[in-house]
């Protein structure tokens, strides 16, 4: 899935969501961003290096499968769930052919289709369009700098196997 190209799938999710009454709504933004195959490859890798051992000794001690996920795999998942979490919302955040798509009024459109529409009516004002751009990079930034150690050190244990 992550071979074929947004395009493709375009106008299949359009349907969908013209269908569910979606365009045009908050949902159609938040929605389709909920699953992302490099998220599900990244936590499947993740997932396959805790060891067995670790559920069998949770289950000797009586622990149940829900509390098994609460109280020894959510803790040792934190770093790939904040990666996961920081992926996807810079994912939407750049997105900018989706939101233009399923948006119709200026009042749901997104900030980086804003930005699109004032290059457009400003033409050459370089000074103002690049502190719009700053506007719109500024965030990712921000978010990055409080969370780069968690990013770095989920992709430093996605690939190995113990």
């Amino acid at each position: 899935m992550m071979m074929v190209p947004m395009v493709v799938y375009l106008i299949p999710s359009y349907i969908i969501l013209y269908k569910l009454r979606w365009l045009d709504t908050y949902w159609a933004l938040i929605i389709p961003w909920g699953a992302n195959v490099f998220s599900i490859f990244l936590l499947r890798q993740h997932f396959k290096t805790i060891p067995r051992d670790l559920y069998d000794a949770a289950i000797i001690d009586g622990c149940s499968q829900f509390g098994f996920l609460w109280r020894v795999i959510l803790p040792l998942s934190k770093a790939v769930l904040v990666t996961v979490a920081l992926f996807a919302l810079i994912g939407s955040w750049n997105s900018f052919m989706w939101p233009l798509v399923v948006t119709n009024s200026d009042k749901m459109r997104i900030i980086q289709v804003g930005l699109a529409n004032f290059s457009q009516e400003s033409g050459t004002r370089w000074t103002l369009l690049m502190a719009a751009s700053t506007f719109c990079v500024a965030p990712l930034l921000l978010v990055f700098f409080f969370a780069q150690k968690r990013i770095i050190s989920s992709f430093a244990r996605s690939g190995l196997k113990e």
